[in-house]
C-alpha cells in the first residue's frame, strides 16, 4: 500500500489558535497561569497574559504570519504592563523578520519552545499590584461563567 500525505494549510485564525494554545501550555509547564485576551489599562489587549509563582507578570504577542507582524506594531505598548514579554510564532515563521529585543517563543498546538529568552524589567510595585489584582479578577469571572 502506498503512503499518501496531505499538506494542510491553516488560515490565519486557525494558525493563531494553534500558537496561542501552544504557548500557553509552554507558559503552563515554566510554571506561570496564562489567560488569553486580557485588556490592559491602555486599551491594548495582549494575547496571552501569564502570572508566574512569584507574581512576576508575562505577555505574549501572537504572530501568525508574517503579514500579521508588519501590519501590526504596537507590541511597544504592552511593555509598561509586564515583566518580561515575548513573541510567540509558528515553526515556519520567519524569525529574522523579528527584533532582536523581546523574547520569542516557537510554538505549535502541543506545545513550543524558548528560542530567545526576553529582557526581564521589573514593573513598580504599584502597577504590579494593580496588574495581580485585575488579572485575579478575570481569571475568577471566567471560572464562575463556566
Amino acid at each position: 500500500m502506498e503512503a499518501v500525505l496531505t499538506l494542510v494549510t491553516l488560515t490565519r485564525p486557525e494558525t493563531t489558535s494553534v500558537v496561542t494554545r501552544g504557548a500557553a501550555r509552554l507558559l503552563v509547564s515554566m510554571g506561570y497561569a496564562p489567560l488569553a485576551e486580557v485588556g490592559l489599562p491602555n486599551g491594548r489587549r495582549a494575547d496571552l497574559m501569564a502570572l508566574g509563582p512569584k507574581g512576576e507578570i508575562v505577555i505574549v504577542e501572537v504572530k501568525s504570519s508574517p503579514e500579521d507582524y508588519l501590519c501590526d506594531r504596537k507590541w511597544g505598548d504592552y511593555l509598561p504592563y509586564c515583566d518580561s514579554f515575548f513573541f510567540a510564532v509558528g515553526p515556519e515563521f520567519p524569525q529574522t523578520l523579528l527584533p532582536e529585543e523581546p523574547g520569542l517563543m516557537v510554538a505549535d498546538g502541543f506545545g513550543g519552545a524558548v528560542v530567545r529568552d526576553a529582557p526581564w524589567t521589573p514593573l513598580v510595585a504599584a502597577r504590579r499590584k494593580a496588574l495581580t489584582l485585575a488579572f485575579g479578577r478575570l481569571a475568577a469571572m471566567r471560572a464562575g461563567s463556566l
